[in-house]
């Protein structure tokens, strides 16, 4: 468990320290996708069918751009209007909604295939205002959030504990919710790479999936599921069809879509 002197729901309420903690860094945004591609594959989701997710603290759209890449339509939700305007700024793909997570879900019931979060759900373990119950913000969160899946999906967290009694809070407030389930601990042997995600299942009893144990060293110019390599002109045809598909507005493809620029100097 990481030490609480430097931890950021320490610092500030999540709507004004998020967004100063929010560089989009290259390494930012590597750890991001893995993390969020980890809690992509704890999901389940069927083969090759697009599905609507539920992105919880989506910040800047990080995670909902792994999630487009993936062919899944998605919804985002987040506590910082600075965070959600980088989204707007950066052109994210997903439908954004301010709002916070610790009230409660605001859809209708069975409206998504599955919800991930990324570093986010430790927030409602801290009491930001006298009237801030953990307890009740992390019951009324996880009672809505059950609410809105569809029932057999499942919902996946990758958080930062603090502690254990508060990774015990969080479970128990999810199971008095209506979920099944657990945590799944990645690379449990390793101080730095060890990863939490709490695995959810609604409606149904499923089996936990398995950890990972061996820690792999991250390699920048991979491409395992054979997909295109990102920011080439092959991506960036497929990020465009995409967008025509769903009624938007995109320029017209030209010799020049993707071409790599030479320096100004």
């Amino acid at each position: 468990m990481a030490s609480s002197c430097r931890r950021p729901e320490h610092m500030a309420p999540p709507d004004v320290v998020s967004y100063y903690l929010s560089v989009d860094s290259s390494r930012m945004i590597e750890i991001q996708t893995q993390m969020s591609e980890r809690a992509v594959e704890l999901l389940n989701l069927p083969e090759g069918q697009p599905c609507f997710l539920l992105d919880v603290g989506c910040g800047s759209g990080l995670s909902g751009d792994y999630l487009s890449e993936e062919g899944h339509y998605w919804v985002g939700i987040d506590i910082s209007p600075a965070m959600l305007d980088v989204a707007l700024d950066r052109e994210v793909e997903g439908d954004l909604v301010l709002g916070d997570m610790g009230h409660g879900m605001p859809f209708r019931a069975g409206t998504f295939d599955g919800c991930i979060s990324i570093s986010a759900l430790q927030w409602l373990c801290n009491a930001d205002k006298k009237s801030h119950s953990p307890p009740k913000r992390l019951f009324t969160f996880f009672s809505t959030l059950y609410s809105s899946l569809a029932r057999g999906s499942r919902a996946v967290f990758q958080l930062y504990p603090e502690n254990s009694e508060q990774l015990e809070l969080i479970t128990t407030q999810a199971m008095k919710a209506g979920f099944s389930g657990g945590m799944v601990v990645d690379y449990p042997n390793s101080s730095k790479a060890k990863k939490f995600f709490l695995c959810l299942f609604a409606g149904m009893t499923g089996v936990l999936p398995k950890v990972r144990r061996d820690v792999c060293l991250p390699c920048r110019f991979k491409n395992m599921k054979g997909k295109s390599v990102k920011k080439g002109r092959d991506w960036i045809l497929e990020k465009k069809e995409r967008r025509r598909r769903q009624g938007r507005e995109v320029r017209a493809d030209t010799k020049y879509t993707g071409r790599q620029r030479r320096p100004h100097f």
